[in-house]
């Protein structure tokens, strides 16, 4: 009897702990390093500071299939005038942009501590629509052009001198067109912004169909330019004719670069250099879903999240990627040895100056079918 009890007793103990913890469920659309992340070192790191609180992350799958899946939830939740089942969200551009039109998202970045250190473009604008106030970017990955100092001395710092360079050494330079990565895709929208006209255009709206009519001679120059390339199987591909050394330079994501300088897999000497006017890049946003009732804590958690010490550690030692606030609000966190690796080659004034937004969707849509009749074929 007095085991019976006291069992009854610890149960209810147990029950009473539970019931007044408080858990804090964010979701996250991408790979899994990005449930890793939050799970292995951002939860823990806010609990830590958050006495009683319990983060729990769940994954919805990698690229926009993954913040379709919240917008999903999210949107069903609303019209059953039910509570939001996430707290905190992760979420791709072209998702956050349709949350804010359609009231999924709330409006709490002008009131966090470290909304104001981040500048850049795509804080504000998701692939043409206004998210100012509502996102609050975790990282941003940019593409960059990459080569091999050993074969070439001094990397074209342009478009056009990019353009001039493959005339004079052919097929040195790859990249995968616009299939098989979107490190190809980038290339060739930071061509047509290079040379098609208005690039602001392109990247704010207002969206006119005409626009494209514009863009024959550029993608009829990228065509001829294709004649002296070596077009690569894809992402991964384009580094591995570099490591092989079947190609001098081609286009590649940043942080894919790094991982693959740390693993061995291309040669310690191979360099960066992102061109004018620029090439694309893209944010991962947190938010804050509408109709959650933890909006405070979840506004705590993503300062926690953005704040120069986190994006030091976590988001440039750990995952190669470029920090969501202002690269500049990292110096003096990073050892000289991490800051050499990641800004080297690309220091934070010219991120802030070339690292460019994907065009908006219509643009992006009207870029890739120009060139599959033009370029392609």
């Amino acid at each position: 009897m007095r085991k019976s009890l006291l069992a009854a007793g610890l149960a209810a103990l147990l029950m009473s702990s539970a019931a007044s913890a408080q858990t804090l469920n964010v979701a996250t659309a991408g790979d899994q390093n990005m449930v890793d992340y939050i799970k292995d070192y951002l939860g823990p790191l806010f609990e830590k500071s958050h006495p009683g609180v319990k983060v729990v992350a769940v994954g919805t799958g990698p690229g926009d299939g993954g913040s379709q899946k919240i917008f999903e939830k999210l949107d069903a939740q609303k019209k059953a005038a039910a509570a939001a089942d996430f707290d905190v969200v992760v979420i791709h551009q072209k998702a956050a942009g349709t949350m804010v039109q359609d009231g999924l998202i709330k409006k709490y970045r002008d009131a966090l501590p470290t909304g104001s250190l981040v500048t850049r473009e795509s804080a504000t604008n998701a692939l043409g629509t206004d998210v100012s106030g509502y996102v609050m970017p975790m990282f941003h990955s940019q593409t960059a052009i990459a080569y091999n100092p050993d074969l070439i001395k001094n990397p074209p710092n342009n478009y056009a001198e990019l353009r001039e360079w493959v005339k004079k050494n052919p097929k040195q330079f790859g990249y995968n067109g616009i299939k098989g990565g979107m490190s190809g895709v980038a290339f060739v929208t930071g061509w047509i912004s290079a040379f098609g006209g208005d690039a602001a255009k392109l990247e704010k709206g207002p969206y006119d169909a005409a626009t494209k009519a514009t863009w024959d001679k550029a993608m009829a120059d990228l065509k001829d330019f294709n004649q002296s390339v070596v077009i690569t199987p894809g992402n991964a591909g384009t580094l591995d004719m570099l490591n092989r050394g079947e190609i001098a330079m081609g286009p590649v994501w940043v942080d894919m670069f790094y991982t693959w300088k740390a693993d061995g897999k291309l040669p310690p000497t191979m360099r960066l250099k992102l061109v004018s006017p620029g090439m694309p890049g893209q944010p991962m946003y947190y938010a804050i879903p509408s109709k959650t009732a933890q909006d405070k804590l979840a506004a705590e958690f993503i300062a926690l999240a953005t704040s120069p010490d986190v994006q030091a550690e976590g988001i440039v030692k750990r995952f190669n990627w470029y920090p969501g606030i202002d690269a500049k609000n990292l110096e003096g966190k990073l050892d000289q040895a991490a800051w050499n690796q990641l800004f080297a080659d690309i220091p934070p004034d010219t991120l802030a100056a070339n690292g460019k937004p994907f065009p908006i969707g219509p643009y992006f849509n009207d870029i890739l079918e120009t060139y599959e009749k033009k370029v392609a074929n």
